[in-house]
């Protein structure tokens, strides 16, 4: 490990699959203090909620088995990032200092204001926290009960799937269409699959309105809903923004190319809460654990006084569980377009399976041996705006 005796504070903002990769990364110097903020003192597999949510695994692991030797572990939330002071303000009324903040914050349940009813009488599936409490409806309810699913993208799909397959009687409003990233070979397979469960799919449905016991369709449908649950999309934590750092449209922190804000080159940011050049990855486990990496890698270069490499990731694909037996794992190219090519049924769900554990597995072997996680390349993204205009790091 590289190292010289003036220790280097970084916090990161964040304990999922980018945030606890990355810290145990950085431990490629001995000459680092780091802090990991977190709101909770478990990792949450995200991946896995909605099986969490119809009792069929777990969702949770102990930061104990994931986090390497000299990773403290701040259980509390940010409220603030000032960046004069460089310190972290938490919700505990603490503050920590830095001379680095690896903002890795996440993503969150998207429940809109817009739609009546949707904030009050929906349920969301996207954290721990939210999926617990829908986790107990269900038990609450009878087994023969209507639930509603809005939202046709992979996280609806599973959600849908996992209950039928249990004996729920359940509607998948789908907005557009099923599975939109998804080839039509492969839509075509999981509409069968849900089909058979007796999942009622509608395609070019849109929510309306949210009541306690129905579900209001754009075009004036009512249907019966005992539980309705919120899968239409994911937002971002708005900590960025009220830190006076700029941010998209969402509320992601705004990059350059090596993930470093183009406010201020000592705050380094991965996953979700992630947008290089205005235009972020693909929110997914997949990107998270390459762009923790790489946004580590930056953090080290700057201490170094190297300059940091810029995003190098490449896709391959998605996968959609089908309940416990079956899964889909759509092929697509290295910039994330979906080929007609795809692997169904248990095949499917091994490669799914095998590709949840190793999200988790990556970043153990990360604190046993940091700076051993790889990932696809794909090369440079094109149009890669100037960095110039960020301001230089202080001394």
């Amino acid at each position: 490990m590289i190292g010289h005796n003036t220790p280097h504070k970084i916090v990161i903002i964040g304990g999922g699959y980018a945030g606890t990769l990355a810290a145990n990364r950085l431990r490629k110097r001995d000459d680092v203090e780091i802090t990991l903020v977190n709101p909770r003192p478990e990792f949450v597999e995200r991946v896995r909620l909605h099986q969490f949510v119809a009792g069929t695994g777990e969702a949770t692991a102990d930061f104990g088995t994931l986090l390497g030797e000299g990773v403290q572990l701040v259980v509390d939330s940010v409220t603030h990032i000032d960046t004069a002071a460089r310190t972290v303000r938490l919700a505990s009324g603490r503050a920590l200092d830095y001379d680095y903040v690896l903002y890795a914050i996440g993503s969150t349940g998207a429940v809109p204001a817009s739609v009546p009813g949707a904030a009050e009488c929906a349920f969301d599936i996207a954290e721990l926290e939210p999926a617990q409490r829908l986790r107990a409806r269900l038990n609450e309810l009878p087994s023969d009960a209507a639930v509603t699913v809005v939202g046709g993208g992979l996280t609806g799909i599973e959600t849908a799937a996992e209950l039928a397959e249990q004996g729920r009687r359940v509607m998948l409003v789908c907005g557009r269409t099923l599975a939109p990233s998804f080839s039509a070979p492969a839509r075509r397979s999981m509409a069968k699959w849900l089909s058979r469960h007796g999942v009622a799919v509608l395609e070019d449905a849109v929510a309306s309105e949210v009541r306690p016991d129905a579900v209001v369709l754009a075009d004036g449908a009512v249907r019966a809903s005992a539980l309705t649950i919120w899968a239409g999309g994911f937002g971002v934590p708005q900590l960025a923004a009220a830190s006076g750092l700029r941010t998209d449209e969402l509320g992601r922190l705004l990059t350059d190319e090596t993930l470093t804000s183009v406010d201020d080159d000592r705050i380094v940011a991965a996953g979700d809460a992630a947008a290089p050049s205005g235009r972020p990855l693909r929110m997914s486990c997949y990107a998270a654990g390459p762009l923790g990496a790489q946004a580590a890698d930056t953090v080290l270069s700057r201490i170094a006084g190297t300059e940091p490499a810029v995003i190098n990731l490449a896709f391959s694909g998605a996968c959609v569980s089908l309940g416990r037996h079956v899964a889909v794992r759509q092929v697509a190219g290295k910039d994330d377009t979906a080929v007609n090519v795809y692997v169904g049924g248990r095949t499917g769900a091994v490669i799914k399976e095998v590709t949840c554990r190793f999200a988790v597995s990556r970043i153990r072997r990360e604190a046993r041996r940091p700076g051993s996680a790889a990932w696809l390349k794909g090369g440079p993204r094109p149009e890669q705006p100037t960095s110039a205009a960020r301001p230089a790091t202080s001394p």
